[in-house]
């Protein structure tokens, strides 16, 4: 039987940090042959990504969301599942934390893990006169945005073909499930289960009455168009890593993609667990601690304790407890 190949893609920062060498060493004494990516520069938005050798297994993650990040791109196209282990803030996209390393290097080489197939966007960004569009893709989101500080852009937004809108903006983001978390949570988008397919655009700073976010099914497409007579260029940008400026007269027509980009997963908590927990969202209102609080003081004196804490009463794997 032959060795068994992961990767291990980290942030240069992190790269000289015990707990990445920690990580390395555990999965070769697991019995995988081991590489290791630390550059975290991206391509030119249109050019195609590096991909991981055809013989890798699994793609370990340590770092946040933007590493991830670096880490599709290394496997997009291909059937390799990412696995993340936070070591950055949030991670929202990550499995497990830190503390959790040797239960997830432990699963990984038992294979006790699913697949969560996420959604991806794909952009044909039209340069005015062009005969050929630039593609590119993104599993977060796809923004264009003024490509001059101070100044607004002037764009026009197309659903199916249909004009919906034009207006002056800072730029608008078309953003998948996976990234509805991100920055069109940010501007003020709603959050979107994963397994819901669907695309959303979320206007940033638009200077209109209606700039409601918009949702649209997975068989439709989004049309931006930077206007001719905007007072700037456009910026895109996709996954916050691969960008270009465009001109006036630019058109970029935003899918669902063919391709599915794939994560591991090791555990079976539902996605909601995860919202509550890396949002450290208060399922516990206010009245309710007030409530609370009253009936502690005319309880005063019989023992009991009242949790004013979020009630959330579990972490984000559902391994259990953290222990000190």
């Amino acid at each position: 039987m032959g060795s068994r190949h992961a990767v291990v893609v980290t942030h240069p920062g992190l790269r000289k940090q015990g707990v990445v060498s920690d990580a390395i060493e555990q999965l070769v004494v697991a019995g995988f042959d081991v590489s290791v990516i630390d550059n975290s520069t991206a391509p030119a938005l249109g050019e195609k990504t590096e991909s991981v050798e055809p013989n890798t297994e699994i793609v370990v993650v340590l770092g946040g969301d933007g590493t991830i990040l670096r880490a599709a791109e290394l496997i997009y196209c291909t059937d390799v599942p990412i696995l993340g282990i936070n070591l950055g803030h949030v991670g929202f996209l990550a499995e497990f934390e830190s503390f959790q390393m040797s239960e997830a290097i432990r699963r990984i080489a038992d294979h006790d893990y699913s697949i969560d197939e996420r959604m991806v966007a794909h952009v044909d960004i039209w340069l005015p006169g062009a005969k050929t569009p630039i593609t590119d893709w993104a599993l977060n989101d796809i923004t264009l945005e003024t490509a001059e500080r101070g100044k607004m852009i002037e764009m026009s937004v197309r659903v199916d073909g249909v004009a919906m809108n034009s207006f002056s903006c800072d730029g608008m983001i078309v953003s998948t499930p996976t990234g509805s978390t991100a920055y069109a949570f940010s501007a003020g988008g709603p959050v979107i289960w994963p397994n819901v397919q669907a695309l959303q655009l979320v206007p940033i700073a638009a200077h209109t009455l209606f700039s409601r976010p918009l949702i649209i099914g997975a068989g439709s497409t989004f049309s931006l168009e930077v206007l001719e007579g905007s007072v700037s260029n456009g910026w895109v940008c996709c996954d916050g890593r691969r960008y270009r400026e465009v001109p006036r007269g630019t058109r970029l027509e935003i899918r669902e993609s063919h391709d599915t980009l794939h994560l591991a997963r090791l555990s079976g908590v539902p996605f909601t667990n995860r919202l509550v927990s890396k949002f450290n969202l208060p399922v516990v209102g206010w009245r309710e601690q007030d409530h609370a609080k009253t009936r502690l003081r005319s309880d005063s004196g019989s023992g009991s304790a009242v949790d004013f804490g979020s009630g959330s009463g579990s972490d984000v794997t559902g391994q259990g407890e953290r222990h000190a």
